[in-house]
């Protein structure tokens, strides 16, 4: 809780406009503050004696209104409580507000300042700067920012898609991206004249990049580069995966890598048609043809798999349904498979796989998928 968060409500307290919740808010932070910090000390004497005088002064005012002694008693008491707890703690939390209810499976953008707006699909979210200023406005499933806006400086923004839903983004130059369940992209909410277009993700997107030869679009994913003037790409760099994977549909990309290996810093050059890998642990880098539909399905709500281990599949239904599935059958794990699904329920896919290779699972009260 930040100081004037604790303000505002310890004011509602002392005129008696406090609800139940802001009620339960408060004496849940007197209580975590004095039972997790009674041996740390307030760090800036000066600060700490600033806010005693003042919540002292907005006690005795607010005391001399109140006609009973119990009840005057009971607000000194309890103030003191809370406030003896805070300063215990180091100070107030200096990170910024954040809604206190985000929904577990919200999409989230968070701002350069570190706090945290939810994205919802038919909202109307807006973005702006500290004065006010519109830098994007969501329109429906999509974020549009503003390449008009008149901002000067890098100012970074992160949209972050939980599993089990995908959303789009489309930045100040033009570009799109569409994020895959899991995945999140850090990006400038406005590319500036005379530098890279530079873009930071996790997970697996698809990007169809503006063309703009005096602006490089570069993608970071880790110890990864890829490097682009216009086109469009699927990249997948899901932290928990060995392998990052990107797939050309149209132009042209350069892969580069921070790894070297044998001493020498690895490049290679895509063509449309080819899927290039890059192994984090060592660095390796191939590429070889592909059909790039298989790479691209997610984006019509379809998923393909071919020559797949089993692991690696339980893990793309995960994302993709936000399902937890316990795989109890090792025998599975490395095995290679290949399937298509359409946009259908989990359980669908379940009785296909069970179908065509055997596989028993069941579904707990929780929601959890076991595989024996």
């Amino acid at each position: 809780m930040r100081e004037h968060e604790f303000r505002e409500l310890l004011e509602k307290y002392l005129d008696g406009s406090i609800s139940e919740e802001e009620n339960k808010l408060l004496n849940k932070f007197n209580e975590e503050v004095s039972s997790a910090n009674k041996d740390l000390h307030f760090k800036n004497d000066s600060r700490k004696k600033e806010i005693k005088d003042s919540l002292w002064e907005g006690i005795s005012v607010q005391s001399d209104l109140k006609t009973g002694k119990t009840n005057t008693w009971k607000i000194l008491a309890t103030t003191a409580a809370i406030f003896i707890g805070i300063l215990s703690y180091n100070i107030f939390d200096t990170k910024p507000s954040t809604p206190y209810n985000i929904p577990e499976n919200a999409i989230t953008l968070e701002l350069e300042d570190g706090s945290l707006k939810v994205i919802e699909e038919n909202g109307t979210v807006k973005v702006t700067d500290k004065s006010g200023v519109v830098l994007g406005q969501q329109n429906g499933n999509q974020l549009v920012y503003s390449e008009d806006s008149h901002v000067e400086e890098i100012v970074f923004n992160t949209l972050n898609v939980p599993f089990g839903r995908k959303f789009e983004l489309k930045l100040s130059d033009g570009t799109i991206a569409t994020l895959n369940a899991g995945s999140s992209l850090k990006y400038p909410v406005k590319f500036l004249k005379g530098q890279d277009r530079n873009v930071f993700i996790s997970g697996e997107a698809y990007l169809n990049v503006a063309k703009d030869s005096a602006h490089p679009f570069i993608v970071n994913a880790g110890e990864l580069n890829v490097r682009v003037l216009g086109t469009q790409f699927n990249i997948s760099t899901y932290p928990e995966d060995e392998i990052t994977e990107v797939v050309l549909i149209e132009g042209s990309v350069s892969m580069s890598s921070s790894l070297k290996e044998n001493g020498v810093q690895d490049a290679i050059l895509l063509e449309p048609g080819y899927k290039g890998s890059f192994g984090k642990i060592n660095g390796k880098m191939d590429k070889n043809q592909v059909n790039t539909d298989i790479y691209t399905s997610w984006m019509h709500g379809e998923l393909i798999f071919r020559d797949m281990t089993f692991d690696n599949i339980v893990k793309k239904l995960e994302r993709h349904y936000n399902v937890s599935i316990v795989n109890k059958n090792r025998v599975l794990s490395a095995k290679k498979f290949n399937a298509n699904f359409g946009d259908q329920p989990i359980e669908k896919v379940l009785e296909e796989l069970k179908f065509n290779y055997g596989l028993n699972y069941k579904i707990m009260d929780d929601g959890k998928v076991v595989i024996d």
